[in-house]
């Protein structure tokens, strides 16, 4: 099999047309082709009038090593990579203990699947409920405002990225292709087939529903075995005289103790009171840098003509997205995350008396408003405090700033909100324009500069303009600005060793984003597949 790469046809071409294009490239005739498969698939917008899509193909063809032989030197040419996944142990006859997993988000789905299917038997344990349960929850705060600090949008089987645009890319280095291995699995349990080839795949919130519950119910048969509304209060864990300590077992908020040697600590990057439980065992923590900012709406259209030019509309590319970047005069950095096309602003307060956005899409990503956070930088020197003596000062910081945010926009879990126009000239806004607001249960127009930090309104304001000159009309005045955003990750990272164990805790393997090793749903399930296969190596090992 061959990997060709960087073939380009233009948009709206026949397969034909590639078949025909593949035959040009290879220079072979069409009896010599067996087959191919599109690996990937995406495109390029650099210049909107002649927008290409851009395939990877994995060829089939007579003689390969004579082809190969001939076009010696052409870098886009090659064997193509094994991306099948081989599971790296089988669990002993004599189990033991079983594995615990922390948190079923994406990172702990995926740990407890792989441990499964080399006959583990995880033990899979969610403070919040099944999926279909968290998501009226969820529904119950953005409609009426009434938050369940166990079920929501952070806490619930699927994690946060359920209540997202359920993107699927990532930057990640992922030589072993586990990455391939994620999207499989995910196809398997009902996603979208196309995910396996498109360049930036998604699912979307409620297709995600079906797929994470299709996830647990392979999970189940394979003899894992889950655990709603059991939020784990403590841990107990033996250390010696030099510090060092082992898992000997996990305390629920009920009472109930479940003896363990081997536990996946996967809970996200808003369990902050296990945060502080693990802190107060012992446990290594360390402060990290996260971002800081709000959400900004737009009229999708905007976003699409603006990268589409001609080609905006068309079905075949979809709602337009985009990511920016702009070094700020104050030494700052900010840039657009998870940005959400043709979705919503939504509330994703995990606390009481405190509001937190974030944006999600649906697969059809067919709203009528773009949205993208705008974030700057924040490092540990920032916070309140010494973050080499307090690790957790970061927690605090966000918690001040979702708290302002929540007196701004007037109770009930309502966000503070500002026009574009209004917040670059710093004044209140007092009435919306164009850009109605997506985000529920409802919004208070305010001055958001009492929300933030002033270094990054101070940032955010200069990276609007910047970003203006990249897309014409990102600093339309009647853009709405919605905040606060303040979980774009975790605040604390729990350090790891060579073999993913807490450093000094055998038996603890700190994993995905709440540990802060992971970065979307993608990342933070490779994650989890790499802890599962340390676990799996350390119980056939007897460790």
């Amino acid at each position: 099999m061959l990997r060709i790469t960087e073939l380009k046809l233009p948009v709206g071409h026949s397969e034909a047309a590639l078949k025909a294009a593949l035959l040009h490239r290879l220079g072979i005739k069409a009896e010599e082709l067996i087959g191919f498969t599109v690996f990937r698939r995406g495109y390029d917008a650099r210049k909107p009038t002649q927008i290409q899509f851009i395939y990877t193909l994995d060829v089939e063809v007579a003689r390969e090593a004579a082809l190969l032989k001939r076009l010696r030197g052409d870098r886009h040419l090659g064997p193509a990579p094994d991306t099948r996944y081989r599971h790296v142990a089988r669990a002993p006859a004599d189990l033991g203990a079983r594995p615990v997993i922390i948190g079923a988000g994406p990172c702990g789905l995926f740990a407890a699947l792989i441990l499964a299917q080399m006959g583990f038997r995880p033990i899979l344990l969610e403070r919040g409920k099944a999926v279909r349960e968290r998501t009226k929850d969820t529904w119950g705060l953005w409609r009426q405002g009434e938050l369940n600090p166990e079920s929501n949008v952070q806490f619930g089987e699927g994690g946060a990225g359920t209540f997202s645009d359920g993107k699927l890319h990532s930057q990640i280095k992922d030589p072993m292709h586990r990455g391939r291995k994620v999207l499989t699995e995910l196809v398997a349990a009902d996603a979208p087939p196309e995910i396996l080839y498109v360049s930036k795949p998604h699912i979307g919130t409620f297709r995600l529903v079906r797929v994470v519950e299709n996830l647990r119910r392979s999970i189940e048969e394979l003899g894992g075995e889950y655990r709603f509304e059991s939020r784990v209060a403590d841990f107990d864990i033996e250390r010696d005289a030099e510090g060092m300590g082992r898992m000997r077992g996990v305390t629920l908020a009920n009472g109930e103790r479940i003896a363990t040697n081997h536990v996946v600590l996967a809970i996200g990057h808003s369990a902050r009171d296990t945060f502080r439980t693990l802190y107060e065992r012992g446990v290594h923590v360390e402060a990290k840098p996260f971002s800081i900012g709000v959400r900004i709406e737009h009229p999708q259209k905007l976003i699409d003509q603006a990268r589409l030019g001609p080609n905006a509309g068309n079905p075949l590319l979809g709602a337009a997205d985009y990511k920016l970047v702009h070094h700020c005069g104050n030494g700052r950095s900010a840039y657009s995350f998870c940005m959400c096309p043709g979705g919503q602003v939504v509330a994703a307060a995990s606390e009481p008396g405190r509001v937190v956005t974030n944006g999600m899409s649906q697969y059809s990503r067919a709203e009528r408003n773009a949205n993208a956070a705008l974030v700057v930088g924040i490092e540990p020197k920032d916070f309140p405090g010494d973050a080499h003596t307090d690790p957790l000062a970061g927690m605090e910081f966000q918690r001040h700033w979702e708290a302002q945010a929540f007196q701004a926009g007037g109770g009930n879990y309502a966000a503070p909100a500002q026009k574009v126009g209004d917040f670059l000239a710093g004044r209140a806004s007092t009435e919306l324009g164009s850009v109605q607001p997506s985000y529920t249960p409802g919004i208070h127009l305010t001055d958001l500069a009492a929300c933030l930090p002033e270094y990054v309104v101070t940032a955010i304001r200069e990276a609007i303009l910047a970003f203006d000159r990249q897309i014409p009309g990102f600093a339309m005045d009647d853009a709405l600005l919605t905040g606060v955003e303040t979980r774009t990750s975790s605040p604390i990272r729990i350090t790891r060793d060579e073999r993913f164990e807490s450093l000094n805790t055998r038996g603890l393997y700190p994993a995905g984003e709440g540990a802060g090793y992971a970065g979307g749903i993608l990342s933070a399930a490779v994650d989890g597949i790499r802890v599962a296969e340390a676990v799996a190596l350390s119980m056939a090992g007897g460790n």
